[in-house]
């Protein structure tokens, strides 16, 4: 994703329907409390990699169609049928390696809720730990989880500082939803 200062500053005077200032608004470094949203965020951070983040908010809402609505449990007992499905499906990225990581992430999301009660509880868990610390903890864990595409997802969560700098008039609305980043 671009530059968290330059993102902030790419967003000013954008018309209020631009996918960008919508997202930048609305939802960037805004903690998540719900695990399929979670999972869904992860799902379009992994997607995301070797792409614009434009591509990805384009196709935000076939994303969550294809994928169950971000239903982990739906997700994770996605069969063959359902990978040649979305490896089909014009409307997202189809990427094998991406799809496996999507249903396999999905898996390891339950196995978290088992044993943590929920994702969140499993990243409050966790928190907080620095960005080489989160880093190695996701390649331990999940699948296509490298350095950036862990570090947006935890920015973009409110588990890491740094979807805002502080002249940006979001950041201050951030901050009233008590990001994890600012205990």
């Amino acid at each position: 994703m671009e530059n968290m200062n330059t993102y902030c500053e790419s967003v000013i005077g954008k018309e209020e329907d631009n996918v960008h200032k919508v997202y930048h608004d609305t939802e960037y470094g805004f903690p998540i409390e719900s695990d399929d949203e979670l999972f869904g965020r992860l799902l379009l951070e992994i997607n995301q990699a070797g792409l614009s983040w434009s591509t990805i908010l384009n196709k935000q809402k076939n994303f969550r169609k294809a994928y169950a609505g971000f239903s982990i449990k739906k997700v994770a007992a996605f069969k063959e049928k359902d990978r040649e499905r979305l490896l089909s499906d014009a409307g997202i990225i189809r990427n094998k390696l991406k799809v496996n990581a999507a249903i396999h992430n999905a898996n390891v999301i339950l196995g978290l809720q088992k044993e943590f009660g929920s994702f969140k509880a499993w990243l409050d868990h966790n928190h907080p730990l620095t960005k080489e610390q989160w880093v190695k903890l996701f390649k331990k864990t999940f699948k296509f989880t490298g350095g950036e595409i862990t570090n947006e997802f935890l920015m973009s969560t409110g588990y890491l500082k740094g979807a805002h700098h502080e002249g940006c008039p979001i950041f201050e609305e951030v901050l009233k939803h008590k990001p994890k980043w600012n205990e």
